[in-house]
């Protein structure tokens, strides 16, 4: 098994690099739009609301609540094969928007649906830090 085969990583560009630098700082944002209020995720040119152009992430709880989860036990990258199983969650933030992370930190006998999870953070790298969810309490 070869162990330093790199994982993919997020593309930054223009439009998802602030959620990015907030993570680096270990806060968690959402794009949220100037003329109309919409909170969204994932960022995009255009509120998908009002389609103005004047939006900026902006830093939430990291506070919300397990919608749904599934544990892989198949590495579909190799690079993630020394982590197998895994969990992968979807969660609702109390702000609104969802957002697909990883679960980290339980035993999925301990998972119920509706859970209160809250962000913590993974730091890759110099450049790259991963917002997760754990239970919360």
């Amino acid at each position: 098994m070869q162990t330093d085969i790199a994982k993919p990583r997020p593309k930054i560009d223009n439009v998802s690099r602030g959620f990015w630098d907030h993570a680096r700082a270990e806060r968690l944002s959402v794009q949220t739009c100037a003329a109309c209020g919409e909170k969204h995720f994932p960022g995009s040119p255009v509120c998908p609301k009002c389609l103005s152009e004047d939006q900026s992430w902006v830093p939430v709880s990291g506070r919300g609540k397990l919608l749904s989860w599934v544990r892989f036990h198949r590495a579909y990258w190799d690079s993630f094969r020394e982590d197998l199983p895994y969990l992968v969650c979807l969660v609702g933030l109390d702000e609104g928007p969802m957002l697909v992370s990883n679960l980290v930190g339980v035993e999925p006998e301990a998972i119920a649906i509706g859970a209160e999870v809250e962000v913590v953070f993974e730091k890759v790298d110099e450049e790259l830090t991963l917002p997760k969810f754990r239970l919360r309490g």
